[in-house]
């Protein structure tokens, strides 16, 4: 059966420290504790004193002055590491935690999904190749050497780079390791810590490649495992939860998120606010209870970004330069569809294109796989397409050789819709306006990934109300915004004003329009 040795570091809040000691190793598990050499001493003596009766807890023989990007963060945790190789030879696992971590789900659960599971649990992916790193420094973390904190110290680390950038002081990695890079909360096997210690006694190279490099430990031990571990024994991936905010600011966690972490697929989760009291005393009690059954939905993460973001798309940003500066055409003349049930806006698309001649694209700007003719380069993933729509369109008008198209969008699409009825070109707005059932909305959760196969249905009740007044704010959002040629037809609506909706906006006789709107099934889910 599986043991844990957790590698904790830490640098505040004792008495959390010793609670989270207490309840962890209370189920058999063990933990080394790195206590931040910048930190209080008179927390860490009641660290000390505190825990030094339980067989279980011990400590770093050395204590290290930490700081955020540093190598001080890659030592602390080494010498975590050897002291609990040294003082628990049963440990199969070694667990990354920080203090403001807690675990999410009970310890017969984590034992057993670490047996079920013969694998180091790291994100290991490749540091040039992938886009793992957002924003801010990437070769640079690497090539230059850094001697100074970018954060205590802005000047003399720019200044520092700056100057072996002129003198062409860049170095390369050594020659056998492939950099890799990923989050720094891992979970990794007894024989993979062993050996990665063996490897650094031999490669004091790699050790001081990585000793000035920025953010070190989320590449060290990346790059050390995957090196000496094969990749089928890499389960790229963190068993702890944790989310960023599109800030790059860390999500925190609160009492009334309790039901939401457990139903998480990881072990544990980062961070536990200090003030979430019940929150931490809910988790303790679970940690130790015994047959509890977990209802794995893992929409965390979307759920939170779709929360988040309800009111602001296109409010926080002004339009960019290439957006502003380019247009479509005096003469030319955009058709959007606007509806929240695709497939139905689709239907209708499909009896326009048969009616008229016009070129219609469907959801260009949402679907990624839309067929679309080759464009340069510029069609290619949703990122660019948005980046540069009016250049996209008016490729597409040269492209088909028109000076009418049609395209669908959804209605989170608001941004879009005003940068395009902004243009000098005329810009005609038709919205379909559907009915939503509880089943349609169920189905729309799980393919955007607000929930899945196992959400409970208690939280789908309380999911449902907020997906729908958000369509509802979707829809009222383009009637506020008064958009000059705007038309609308209804699933509710009578055939006649549907047909003079369509005549309107497609500037086709009426009969013909009346065709289209009276076209079986065109609105069935």
């Amino acid at each position: 059966m599986a043991k844990i040795a957790f590698i904790l570091l830490c640098h505040k809040d004792p008495d959390a420290i010793i609670r989270q000691a207490e309840k962890l190793t209370a189920a058999g598990d063990y933990m080394a504790i790195h206590f931040d050499a910048r930190a209080n001493p008179a927390h860490y003596d009641k660290i000390r004193t505190a825990l030094n009766g339980n067989a279980n807890v011990t400590f770093a023989r050395k204590r290290v002055k930490c700081g955020w990007g540093e190598w001080s963060l890659v030592q602390a945790t080494l010498h975590a590491v050897q002291a609990a190789v040294e003082a628990y030879p049963r440990a199969t696992h070694f667990y990354m935690l920080s203090g403001d971590c807690m675990a999410i789900k009970t310890a017969e659960y984590t034992h057993a999904f670490l047996d079920e599971h013969d694998a180091d649990f790291i994100e290991s992916f490749d540091y040039y190749n992938s886009d793992w790193i957002k924003t801010g420094m990437k070769e640079e973390r690497l090539i230059y050497r850094h001697f100074f904190n970018e954060r205590k110290y802005k000047r003399l680390f720019y200044a520092s780079m700056d100057l072996q950038r002129r003198l062409k002081l860049d170095r390369k990695p050594p020659d056998d390791i492939q950099i890799r890079i990923g989050s720094q909360w891992w979970c990794l096997r007894r024989e993979t810590v062993e050996k990665m210690l063996d490897f650094l006694k031999g490669r004091r190279d790699v050790m001081r490649f990585f000793a000035t490099t920025w953010i070190p430990d989320e590449t060290f031990f990346q790059t050390v495992v995957s090196h000496l571990v094969p990749e089928t024994e890499i389960r790229s991936r963190t068993l702890t939860f944790l989310m960023f905010t599109d800030y790059g600011m860390p999500v925190t966690f609160y009492n009334d998120h309790y039901d939401m972490l457990i139903s998480q697929d990881y072990l544990f989760a980062r961070k536990i606010s200090p003030e979430a009291s019940d929150l931490k005393r809910r988790l303790g009690l679970l940690y130790a209870a015994s047959g509890v059954a977990f209802q794995i939905s893992g929409e965390g993460p979307s759920l939170f970004k779709f929360l988040t973001g309800r009111g602001r798309v296109g409010r926080r940003f002004a339009s960019r330069f290439w957006e502003t500066e380019s247009t479509l055409g005096r003469e030319r003349e955009l058709l959007v569809v606007v509806c929240k049930k695709w497939h139905v806006a689709k239907r209708v698309l499909d009896r326009i294109r048969q009616t008229t001649n016009v070129p219609a694209v469907e959801y260009l700007f949402n679907e990624e796989d839309t067929p679309l003719p080759d464009l340069g380069g510029i069609q290619t993933s949703l990122e660019k397409r948005t980046r540069h729509r009016r250049a996209l369109m008016r490729m597409l008008f040269d492209y088909y050789e028109t000076d009418r198209m049609i395209v669908c969008m959804d209605p989170g699409n608001i941004e879009l819709l005003q940068d395009f009825a902004a243009d000098r070109s005329v810009t005609r707005l038709l919205e379909i306006e559907c009915s939503f059932t509880d089943e349609y909305l169920i189905g729309h959760a799980m393919r955007v990934g607000l929930a899945g196969e196992q959400t409970s249905t208690e939280t789908l009740e309380r999911l449902l109300p907020t997906i729908r007044n958000d369509m509802v704010f979707e829809s009222d959002r383009i009637k506020d915004a008064e958009f000059k040629n705007y038309t609308r037809i209804r699933e509710s609506g009578d055939l006649d004003d549907n047909a003079q909706a369509l005549a309107q906006f497609l500037s086709i006789p009426q009969d013909a329009a009346r065709d289209i709107a009276d076209s079986p099934h065109l609105f069935a889910d």
